[in-house]
């Protein structure tokens, strides 16, 4: 497999269709999985059935994987080896990686391809297919520890996951440096959990796979790698001993992978090569505009409108992000995409790097300021204000231009180089600045959000924006334009525009009064039921209700979750609900996931702090709110407390120098800080006025 050579973010199709949003399963009470196919057939039974059931161990919540990331690699490639059959690959979660060979034995999946060793022990249960790479065990250590340069000097203990060969090494370490105690971690505990327990002291150093570690490498800075301990490793898939003819189409197919030679990260491939590779390269910028991940999906207008244009080439979509704008059209050139989409605009120093598309978007610059302000008739409006924005950015040199005439007089205050635009509105929107400018799409994705800006007037016309392509990728430029002669305005795009950039995602707040004497909703008799049953205030989830719902059961939100507690339809299915619209099957299924959230945080946390953090973490994900605990951790907050602490850590995640170095990439972080407030102080309104 290819090791980890920068620190570029690599999104798929595949994850949405093969991963999704990991299945989350409640931990106190027994839910009812809905049927799955079960069978120990070779690949005619699997053809017959029309589905391929890839095995993958659960993981706690849904993440970005890492250029370099195995796991993630080997999913993607399982999920191209079904297309190629014409199969639907359906993906089976087990709870432990332990638990990953017994299910294959069982005939509930057919195939796992999850990171897996070869050894002699499993090779005696099941059968592997040829290598697709090889791994190493490594010591992990914080990166306030300087590693030895010895092993015999290794002391304290030494931390690896039951079930893997990680922790045979860690015994093997320990029988050769008697100063090595061996800690046997519960397979339930995610490696990201591991390196925090690591990080912070609970354990001195760690044993881990050198493909997981690279990963989290590009992303943590509090960890470091020492010595690399035993043998490589190989990796392959694994099926079930009698799968021969799985097997050999199996091993077929990573052969002609190999071939192909898809581990050479760069290339300036045409039509036809990326047709046979199976895989479009999109380059772009990880923010609300192009795409971003939320609760556990992949969003973002330029991210579905490029998806289609995938899908009509028959091929599988990656997304690589660059690590600042000014790198898109470098790495297009040295061959790390096929194409740029992020809101480009065609100018002439650009075209002497790239080929443009067609039009596929266009936007004006506009003056932002906060919504009780009176729409501005002409530039001559701007007398007497000041306009904050960064020197980098297009907005600097129209406001320069219009300084020049004798007849406006106004201040332009430079911002810092790293805010982007959307935290310059915000300081709009809190008075903390006067006026900023913003391109007419980020205006109106910040608009969609919040109810407390406007645009005042338009200082240019609008202008283009297209996709790039290497100038060599003809065919590709040619293709590339007839999809988006079709698609551009047409229904999909305008569905999506309309998802991104005009539907309101907020609900505007009313006051608090009580829904009738005694009663703070409709529904009051149905929460209590179920929040007692799994230890919650029933007046906080009614409060949370009001805050997804307004006590709606048929509302759905521009993400498509459904009912009074705004679930998606695919988590619901995962605990064994389908009617998200009945009321009682919305706040059961709401509270099942509630608890199962809650017990992703550790026990340690005060009940009355772990509350908020629980709601933020249903509001955005669990992944986003772990990665502010460990931002409030570097920056000198309190991991352990939301408010004033991890909020503030979670409001920088939507910068891009933070969310470079989360797991889980950027966030709108004022959204699950606002969320959380906004319930708790409608908690405290019902409190009083059921006292009163």
């Amino acid at each position: 497999m290819p090791k980890l050579t920068s620190v570029l973010v690599l999104f798929a199709l595949t994850m949405l269709n093969a991963c999704g949003k990991p299945v989350e399963t409640p931990v106190d009470r027994a839910v009812q999985e809905l049927p799955r196919l079960q069978h120990q057939g070779d690949l005619d039974v699997i053809r017959e059935h029309g589905v391929l059931r890839l095995l993958l161990e659960r993981q706690t919540d849904s993440y970005l994987p890492r250029f370099g990331d195995a796991l993630f690699s080997e999913r993607q490639l399982a999920q191209r080896f079904g297309e190629r059959l014409g199969l639907k690959v359906e993906v089976v979660y087990v709870d432990r990686f332990t638990d990953l060979l017994p299910a294959l034995i069982a005939g509930r999946g057919d195939l796992v391809a999850a990171n897996l060793s070869v050894t002699p022990e499993r090779q005696s249960k099941v059968e592997f297919t040829d290598p697709i790479g090889s791994s190493q065990d490594i010591l992990v250590f914080a990166a306030v520890t300087q590693p030895p340069t010895d092993n015999a000097a290794l002391v304290g203990s030494v931390a690896a996951r039951e079930g893997t060969t990680l922790l045979q090494t860690a015994y093997q370490l320990a029988e050769q440096h008697q100063a090595l105690q061996v800690v046997s971690v519960s397979p339930n505990v995610a490696n990201e959990a591991l390196f925090d327990q690591l990080v912070d002291g609970e354990v001195d150093l760690l044993v881990q796979d050198s493909n997981v570690l690279a990963t989290a490498l590009a992303y943590r800075s509090d960890i470091r790698a020492g010595s690399v301990v035993g043998e490589p490793l190989p990796l392959a898939w694994a099926v079930r001993p009698d799968a021969k003819l799985l097997l050999a189409a199996l091993n077929d197919y990573l052969r002609e992978y190999r071939l192909l030679g898809e581990a050479h990260l760069r290339y300036v491939a045409d039509v036809d090569e990326i047709r046979d590779r199976g895989r479009l390269r999109m380059i772009t910028r990880n923010n609300a505009a192009t795409y971003f991940l939320w609760r556990g999906q992949l969003l973002g207008f330029e991210y579905e409108l490029a998806e289609r244009f995938a899908d009509e080439l028959g091929v599988t979509l990656d997304v690589i992000v660059a690590p600042s704008h000014e790198q898109l059209l470098p790495m297009l050139e040295a061959g790390e995409g096929d194409f740029v989409a992020a809101y480009l605009v065609p100018t002439e120093d650009r075209k002497t790097q790239a080929a443009f598309s067609r039009p596929y978007h266009f936007a004006s610059e506009v003056v932002v300021g906060r919504k009780a302000e009176t729409p501005m008739t002409s530039v001559d409006d701007l007398n007497g204000r000041t306009i904050v924005v960064r020197r980098s950015s297009a907005y600097w040199e129209t406001l320069r231009a219009l300084q020049d005439r004798s007849d406006l007089e106004f201040k332009v205050v430079l911002a810092p180089s790293d805010m982007e635009t959307q935290e310059l509105i915000q300081a709009v929107a809190e008075g903390r600045y006067d006026l900023t400018v913003a391109d007419s799409h980020i205006l109106n994705i910040e608009m969609t959000w919040r109810d407390d800006i406007t645009g005042l007037i338009n200082l240019t016309d609008k202008h283009p924006h297209a996709w790039a392509v290497h100038p060599e990728s003809t065919e590709l430029l040619e293709v590339m334009n007839g999809y988006l002669t079709r698609a551009y305005r047409g229904l999909h795009y305008n569905l999506s525009y309309a998802k991104y950039f005009q539907d309101a995602h907020f609900k505007p707040e009313e006051d608090t009064e009580l829904f009738s004497p005694g009663r703070i909703s409709p529904y009051d008799a149905l929460v209590r039921k179920y929040a007692e049953e799994h230890g919650f205030d029933w007046r906080l989830i009614v409060a949370q209700m009001y805050q997804e719902s307004r006590f709606d059961p048929n509302a759905q939100s521009w993400m498509g979750a459904v009912g009074l507690m705004q679930v998606l339809p695919r988590t619901a299915k995962q605990y064994g609900f389908t009617d998200l619209a009945d009321p009682e099957a919305s706040v059961e299924v709401g509270l099942i996931h509630m608890n199962w959230v809650r017990d992703r945080f550790p026990n340690h946390l005060a009940a009355d702090d772990r509350i908020w953090f629980v709601l933020a973490a249903y509001n955005a994900g669990h992944g986003h709110v772990q990665d502010a605990r460990r931002l409030a951790k570097r920056l000198g907050l309190d991991p352990d407390q939301w408010f004033d602490n991890v909020e503030r850590a979670m409001l920088k995640l939507s910068e891009p120098e933070y969310a470079r170095q989360a797991r889980h990439g950027y966030v709108r972080g004022h959204e699950p800080v606002k969320y959380v407030r906004s319930i708790r102080q409608r908690y405290l309104a019902y409190a009083n006025l059921l006292a009163n």
